[in-house]
């Protein structure tokens, strides 16, 4: 009996199976048409309730390829692992990716601890050649984006800079 069988590297073989063509699915160039699609996906029975995080995943022309749930938690957080975040990103074929997740409270300030993940998810993308676009906070009323805060920070600091150049997407 041959035991070069046992010294083969098992594998995982991929396939990609599209449900809808790319070119209907929706393109997205601004943080507003991100939130309303959200808002659209976003169970509104549990958005005042627990705190969720979901992920919007995205071709090269922006247009979206899925939306995946990352995870569900309570009323004063949930758990976002940067792993599955990428998992999904990457069983997608996902050229970039947004980020959000609610608060229930209705509070859209930015706490610490959704900065440093931001930082976290940013810093693991560039590794991987995904580019986290935009950090949404969500509430039924209205989001934050880290994105748009951004580039308002550059307008402040800098001046004349528009705030359609900054938009990374």
């Amino acid at each position: 009996m041959s035991l070069s069988h046992f010294y083969q590297i098992p594998e995982i073989e991929l396939s990609y199976k599209r449900k809808a063509k790319i070119t209907e699915a929706p393109k997205i160039s601004k943080s507003a048409e991100a939130y309303r699609l959200l808002m659209d996906q976003w169970d509104e029975n549990k958005i005042d309730f627990v705190e969720q995080a979901k992920l919007l995943l995205l071709n090269r022309a922006n247009r979206v390829i899925g939306i995946s749930n990352i995870s569900t938690g309570g009323g004063a957080g949930t758990f976002v692992d940067t792993r599955l975040i990428f998992v999904a990103a990457l069983k997608a074929n996902a050229s970039s990716i947004i980020l959000a997740h609610n608060h229930p409270s209705g509070n859209l300030a930015p706490s610490s601890f959704d900065s440093a993940m931001t930082k976290r998810i940013r810093d693991a993308g560039k590794l991987l050649e995904i580019e986290l676009l935009d950090h949404l906070i969500i509430a039924s009323e209205g989001y934050y984006s880290f994105d748009e805060e951004l580039a308002y920070q550059r307008v402040e600091r800098f001046g004349t800079i528009s705030y359609e150049v900054m938009m990374p997407f």
